[in-house]
């Protein structure tokens, strides 16, 4: 059921019947993490493609669905522990890494290194970020250590790379990648948990170091990501509450909100020339497409799409736009269920005009659809446990956020 508070945080008011479809849809998102984490490392497949190997993030998110299904009695207590104990404890002995830092895909079983992937700061960052709000569920147990444990061994300023900016990655053969955080992305959780780290922190200034471009769309102003995709104004916002953080004259929270509504009026303007498009079937992401996974967005921002639509997008925007993330998960639901929803939610994306129907899941798209959802449902409950971290209130208050 639907928190007494939440209703009163937005001006829509859901019917019974949308509560009852969102609770399925979380539900059913989640079970993705029961059945895609290996039963002995614990590390989470990318895909439900069978020999996906494991992702980071994927696995961030899997210990921050698994804490909220034990909550919840989505899955029993005791499995809830023993699956995030057992995870925490295969990351701090056994996945391969770099001071502190995940390479972003490592074998499910043996935590070992694979595709030559690089050590990832952003997916390092969203497991941490994972960990630690699985530690809040479980207070003063190994969960909460060993996610401590894992914060405190990431070497935050060494990912800097004698810059001014965090490095995207690190590899064995090359060394640090060529790419920075040099500009507004979902970089703003690895941003705070740097910033506010107990044992290896960046300097503050690190905040003021990349670019705040703004732009509009239809007289729409955005502070806005290169890709325009939505999960860029998505992933930090699913830990931090960011309604009562003002970065000067910028309102993250608001910010989303106004790209979430650049993006859907961007899809609506091309109605003519996709029929995916429509006043409840929108959402311009990174997703599978046709042509393979790729950065789909809206402007501000590149604005690359050929008719794709991810229902993880327009849902996960659901803090920001209730009304029509609602309406767009009902519409996708009733009309194009059968092909598109299954035993894990909805499946990645679909585009009509190419009668292309993706036949897998991914990871991080069920897991920013059960945290954005269950802050929706449960009065910002994962802000809460989130923002009440030490590490957080230091970020605030070294950046002058307020």
């Amino acid at each position: 059921m639907l928190a007494c508070g939440t209703a009163n945080l937005y001006a829509f008011t859901p019917q019974p019947s949308d509560i009852a479809l969102l609770e399925k849809i979380e539900k059913d998102s989640l079970n993705y993490f029961v059945r895609m984490s290996d039963k002995v490392s614990g590390l989470t497949r990318d895909s439900s493609r069978p020999g996906s190997p494991a992702s980071i993030a994927a696995t961030g998110f899997a210990l921050a669905a698994i804490a909220i299904g034990g909550a919840r009695g989505w899955v029993p207590e005791d499995y809830a522990y023993e699956q995030l104990r057992k995870t925490l404890k295969n990351l701090l002995t056994k996945a391969q890494h770099r001071k502190g830092f995940f390479y972003h895909f490592l074998d499910a079983r043996s935590g070992r290194r694979v595709w030559e992937s690089e050590a990832s700061s952003i997916d390092t960052a969203l497991l941490i970020a994972g960990a630690l709000l699985a530690g809040e569920y479980y207070p003063g147990t190994d969960v909460e250590r060993m996610a401590r444990a894992l914060y405190e061994r990431v070497d935050w300023k060494w990912m800097m790379n004698s810059s001014d900016l965090i490095c995207m990655g690190w590899k064995p053969e090359s060394g640090f990648l060529p790419y920075y955080w040099d500009q507004y992305s979902e970089h703003l959780i690895l941003q705070a948990l740097a910033i506010g780290s107990p044992t290896h922190p960046v300097a503050p200034e690190t905040w003021q170091s990349w670019l705040r471009n703004r732009d509009d769309y239809r007289g729409i102003s955005v502070l806005y990501s290169f890709s325009g995709s939505l999960f860029t104004y998505q992933y930090a916002h699913a830990f931090i509450d960011f309604k009562e953080l003002n970065d000067r004259s910028v309102n993250y929270f608001e910010n989303s909100k106004a790209a979430t509504m650049a993006n859907r009026n961007y899809s609506l303007e091309s109605r003519a020339q996709y029929q995916s498009y429509s006043e409840a079937s929108w959402g311009l992401s990174a997703s599978l497409g046709p042509g393979g996974y790729k950065a789909y967005g809206a402007k501000p921002g590149q604005g690359l799409h050929d008719g794709t639509v991810a229902p993880h997008a327009a849902i996960s925007s659901i803090v920001f736009t209730p009304e029509e993330s609602i309406r767009a998960a009902r519409f996708m639901y009733d009309e194009h269920g059968e092909k598109l929803y299954g035993h894990f939610g909805f499946k990645d994306a679909f585009n009509l005009d190419k009668r292309w129907w993706a036949s897998e899941y991914l990871g991080i798209d069920q897991g920013i659809t059960v945290l954005m959802l269950e802050n929706f449902l449960q009065d910002g409950i994962l802000w809460q446990k989130f923002m009440r971290l030490r590490s957080i209130q230091k970020w605030i208050k070294l950046c002058k956020l307020g």
